[in-house]
């Protein structure tokens, strides 16, 4: 019959075989990456990015009438506050799209749709 020794070395040897090791503490970029993916800022900071892009691309005074929203499929929907500043949008649309590609070609914007909605004021 086995001893107390033995059998308290059993059950250490049981008991370790069954843990399921940790790592150790994770690196400080992966765990501000966790966070940001978790809150949602990178989303939030790609907004912020596109809507400089966009300023950029077709200017102040329609920038100031109009909003980027969603990238789809290639196709970047632009909020628009009227339908005057969608009618100069449209008269433009090459010319923005090659200005897209040449200041962020990452984006692979190919196309705009433009659509009237309302445009937010603090950005």
């Amino acid at each position: 019959m086995a001893g107390p020794e033995d059998w308290s070395e059993w059950v250490c040897r049981d008991i370790a075989s069954r843990q399921r090791f940790l790592r150790g503490p994770a690196p400080i970029a992966e765990a501000l990456s966790e966070l940001m993916t978790r809150r949602g800022y990178a989303r939030v900071q790609a907004a912020s990015e596109l809507s400089q892009l966009w300023s950029q691309a077709v200017g102040q005074l329609l920038a100031a009438a109009s909003f980027p929203g969603p990238i789809r499929r290639g196709v970047l929907e632009v909020i628009v506050s009227n339908s005057a500043t969608l009618q100069e949008l449209t008269f433009i649309k090459r010319k923005i799209i090659k200005d897209i590609q040449r200041l962020a070609p990452d984006q692979k914007i190919r196309d705009l749709r433009f659509r009237i909605g309302t445009v937010p004021r603090n950005r």
